[in-house]
């Protein structure tokens, strides 16, 4: 039999208004999400909050979820996760999840928890910066000439494999549909 689980207190989510149960990463994505509305300039209908995220490996379907994905002017242009410890040991996973997630591989990848972030160039896998100031602003997403880069085929199933194997390891996958 399973131990029973922890009682958790709840918050309600900055971006959707509803009740989110306050686990793992959660106060920190809650400051993302104010920073990205309170001094980078989007709009909270800009930021879609766990992005249902799919992909074929093995014959067997894995489904988790991206933490937050920006759009501006009907593009995705930013995808993060918000980490509750290292941020290093999460650049490699939302990168793939960067690269996987639409039809082109969507800019800008940000790992934070919330006081400080690094903010990569999904398409080189390069790192942009360091901090809070180097997320990107809604002015600077659309400012920036940005070509919908597609993600070669032969890449996708060695992203796909990178992806499920950081995202397994997450505290907390199974509360966003992951596979544990």
């Amino acid at each position: 039999m399973p131990a029973p689980l922890k009682p958790y207190e709840t918050l309600v989510d900055f971006v959707t208004g509803k009740p989110v149960p306050n686990i793992g990463a959660e106060e920190n994505r809650q400051a993302v999400e104010r920073l990205l509305v309170e001094q980078k300039g989007f709009d909270r209908g800009e930021i879609e909050v766990e992005v249902p995220i799919a992909m074929e490996i093995g014959g067997e379907t894995y489904r988790s979820a991206v933490d937050l994905v920006v759009k501006v002017a009907g593009r995705r242009v930013m995808a993060l996760r918000c980490a509750a410890g290292s941020l290093g040991s999460c650049e490699r996973e939302i990168l793939a999840a960067a690269r996987l997630l639409d039809t082109h591989q969507i800019p800008f990848a940000v790992v934070s928890d919330g006081k400080s972030a690094l903010v990569l160039d999904t398409v080189s896998g390069r790192l942009l910066g360091e901090g809070l100031t180097a997320i990107p602003t809604r002015a600077e997403t659309r400012s920036r000439s940005i070509e919908p880069t597609p993600l070669p085929g032969e890449r996708r199933l060695r992203e796909e494999l990178i992806f499920r194997t950081y995202d397994r390891e997450r505290v907390n996958a199974a509360r966003r549909g992951g596979e544990v």
